[in-house]
């Protein structure tokens, strides 16, 4: 566990704030039975709308949805319900025989590729103007709370001082900040942007979000961090890893989506070259990547990747065991695009294995062929950090 000499003794004012407020809603929400209503925006697979479910110990009830992308709209509604609505967001709120209906709370994110540091083109890409229909959703909703999620890079752009400044002129307070969500139980060092909005109660009082997860190397003797206690909850864990994740999956078995029940059904391979395979075998290690690549094999080394001086390590490398998985992105299936080796197997991860590492449950169901469905899996907003979120937006709806 952590060292007790870690801890701040000073309480800080956020957190006598935070436990009279908590304590406060606890009260309150024994009397509560109704569901919040809840509209995701930019929904994707769900991740975040499951994270808000009573599957995960919520009390919300999703009345409408909206993506661009057809395959997303249709495991969402595979999942939910039939109400999330497929089209251009922009087109949508122009539509006057299309009805918003009134929420308690819009969540979602507009396309991170606006702001990713991995567009070359994103200082002029229309996707970084998104937040204007989302907020004018959630005015039309009437919704009391709003949740954006986005990439890191989010923050400090015009656009996020534009977004906080819009807010505040609707009369909400605004929060915003980076979260890991490997501190929230989630197996993957995924960071995200986060912008909360509340009419009625100031989210600054519960976000940060407290951690549920530690990193246990920064208690290890190597380490020169300090851990503040006061940013954890009571009964903190270790962070879970890959082996918490995947360890029980057997090897893959063929290339395409099977006929199977979960997880066996999104858990298949690809078809490596053998000169592929060459590379796989070259670095056996955990934790190897196209850097042992070169040491070991450079004959079998990409003259591209010998010419690189600089720049990503993850590339072509093995995830390690008793470490959370990187972030998952969308070709999570290509080891070239990052470190998505398995740890032991001459493989890339599968699809199932990403589903976890984004802690979808099992028994989820995803719509699509295999692109498509790689394409839902990296984009989502993990389930598990979700639920985190829900936590407090449950109590800064029940703060009115």
């Amino acid at each position: 566990m952590l060292a007790k000499d870690t801890v701040d003794i000073s309480l800080n004012i956020r957190s006598l704030e935070e436990e009279i407020y908590l304590d406060r809603i606890q009260k309150k929400s024994n009397l509560t039975t109704k569901p919040f209503r809840l509209i995701d925006l930019f929904c994707g697979a769900g991740g975040m709308s499951l994270g808000f479910s009573k599957s995960f110990g919520h009390n919300f009830k999703s009345v409408w949805a909206n993506d661009y992308n057809k395959y997303c709209a249709e495991t969402y509604n595979a999942n939910f319900g039939e109400h999330c609505t497929f089209g251009d967001i922009v087109d949508i709120i122009e539509d006057a025989s299309i009805t918003i209906p009134q929420a308690d709370v819009v969540i979602g994110g507009p396309p991170c590729q606006g702001f990713s540091l991995l567009n070359k083109n994103r200082d002029n890409d229309p996707r970084r103007q998104l937040w204007i229909p989302y907020l004018d959703i959630v005015n039309r909703s009437g919704a009391k709370v709003f949740i954006i999620e986005n990439v890191p890079s989010l923050l400090g752009t015009p656009e996020h001082y534009d977004i906080v400044s819009t807010a505040e002129s609707m009369g909400f307070q605004v929060w915003s900040g980076k979260l890991l969500a490997a501190d929230y139980g989630v197996p993957q060092a995924r960071w995200r942007a986060i912008i909360v909005g509340a009419k009625y109660a100031d989210p600054g009082v519960l976000f940060p979000l407290r951690k549920t997860h530690y990193n246990p190397d920064l208690n290890s003797t190597k380490s020169n961090s300090k851990v503040n206690l006061i940013d954890f909850m009571p009964g903190v864990n270790p962070w879970k890893t890959v082996r918490d994740a995947i360890s029980d999956l057997p090897a893959p078995v063929g290339t395409e989506i099977r006929d199977e029940k979960p997880p066996l059904n999104l858990h298949f391979g690809r078809t490596p070259t053998p000169l592929s395979i060459k590379r796989y075998r070259a670095i056996p290690n955990e934790g190897m990547n196209r850097v042992d690549l070169l040491k070991n094999a450079p004959d079998l080394t990409p003259e591209c990747w010998k010419r690189k001086k600089s720049g990503g390590t993850d590339l072509f490398g093995r995830l390690w065991w008793a470490r959370p998985a990187v972030t998952m992105r969308t070709e999570f299936f290509k080891p070239e695009k990052g470190r998505y080796l398995h740890p032991e197997q001459h493989r890339p991860i599968t699809h199932r294995e990403a589903a976890r590492f984004q802690s979808f449950p099992d028994n989820f169901i995803f719509k699509g062929n295999k692109i498509e469905i790689a394409k839902q899996i990296g984009n989502a907003v993990p389930p598990v950090f979700a639920a985190r979120i829900a936590d407090a937006v449950t109590a800064l709806l029940l703060s009115e």
